[in-house]
């Protein structure tokens, strides 16, 4: 959220952050932080959103309305939502009927009900809380693959974000054409942009792209059940990287099942990502994904998508045996976690 933020207000957009207090207190008082590698250049670009042509504030979910913004972008992870203050936001949010795009792994309920076809009944159980999402018109919500990898350096204050990996946010279309205006002008605005690096005005990595595909985004989902979800072993966890590479022919075999599954609910095989692209990117990936940190530091509850992809294709005679161990094995650390 901080990075997509960050990037509008380099656009000239102002943003609202919802945080904890401390993060919204550091935010407010010296500004957001975002270090970016640029591509042949040694080092990271440093931008401070108080030097930025938008603004960033910050706030509990309490104190925001809605109604005064146009876009809404969900960037918690899938458990969080239950939590009740941002329970009661998502709830004013829907209320407004404020088009919003989600920045989850977890694709929103309302989202999946945009998948010609697609029974979303048995996917409830996948979700902590699926009655955060019931009150939301799936033609007011989108889905935005974040597939740029970024981190706080846990020795640094919390207002500061790193980027690890910088690829583009690839985001699919609304229903509507006017709110899929808004998407494409923010797309725009981002790529319009020149940061002086050096002297020399210079294109900054991280764009929003947006599709026309309502797939697109769940390319997402092969990399993280060949990847993400696959650090987490029976009693420790490892880093993407190694998660990939150990055993790089059930990777493939993974990623490419999901691919398959997606184009068998509606998706082009141009909407995936080709493996060898994402496998030579995971070698950037030297830490453990944050799934497995959540379950290593004790979470009891991670977003589920190995759950939701395993339930969504058991609905259609489908079934995968690395898939399910995957599962199993998630379900064995949160119930040791609980």
């Amino acid at each position: 959220g901080s990075l997509l933020a960050t990037k509008l207000a380099l656009g000239g957009h102002d943003t609202r952050l919802i945080c904890l207090p401390a993060e919204a207190e550091s935010i407010n008082s010296e500004g957001a932080i975002l270090r970016l590698p640029l591509r042949g250049r040694p080092g990271h670009v440093e931008l401070r959103s108080t030097e930025l042509p938008g603004s960033i504030t910050a706030s509990g979910a309490h104190d925001v309305d809605p109604a005064a913004f146009d876009l809404g972008v969900l960037a918690m992870q899938e458990p969080q939502y239950r939590q009740e203050e941002v329970h009661d936001l998502v709830q004013r949010i829907a209320a407004v009927r404020l088009p919003c795009m989600s920045i989850m792994n977890m694709p929103p309920l309302p989202y999946l009900r945009r998948i010609p076809g697609l029974d979303v009944e048995p996917c409830r159980r996948s979700y902590t809380d699926p009655a955060v999402w019931e009150e939301f018109d799936p033609a007011l919500m989108t889905l935005c693959s974040p597939d740029p990898q970024a981190f706080r350096p846990p020795e640094e204050p919390p207002n500061l974000l790193q980027v690890r990996l910088a690829t583009n946010f690839k985001c699919a279309r609304f229903e509507s054409g006017t709110d899929t205006g808004l998407l494409r002008q923010l797309e725009r605005d981002i790529d319009a942009v020149r940061w002086p690096v050096d002297g020399q005005p210079v294109q900054l990595p991280v764009k929003l792209r947006v599709h026309e595909s309502i797939f697109v985004p769940m390319a997402k989902w092969c990399m993280l059940l060949a990847g993400n979800y696959r650090c987490i072993l029976d009693d420790r966890i490892r880093s993407i990287r190694d998660a990939v590479h150990d055993d790089v022919e059930e990777s493939r075999a993974i990623y490419e099942w999901v691919a398959a599954f997606c184009i068998s609910l509606g998706a082009d095989e141009s909407d995936m990502v080709p493996f060898e692209k994402y496998a030579n990117a995971a070698q950037a990936l030297i830490t453990p994904s944050s799934a497995a940190r959540a379950l290593a530091a004790g979470a009891p509850g991670i977003e589920r998508v190995d759950q939701l992809v395993q339930g969504m294709a058991a609905s259609r005679g489908q079934s995968l045996d690395s898939l399910d161990r995957i599962v199993d094995r998630v379900d064995r650390w949160l119930l040791r976690n609980r």
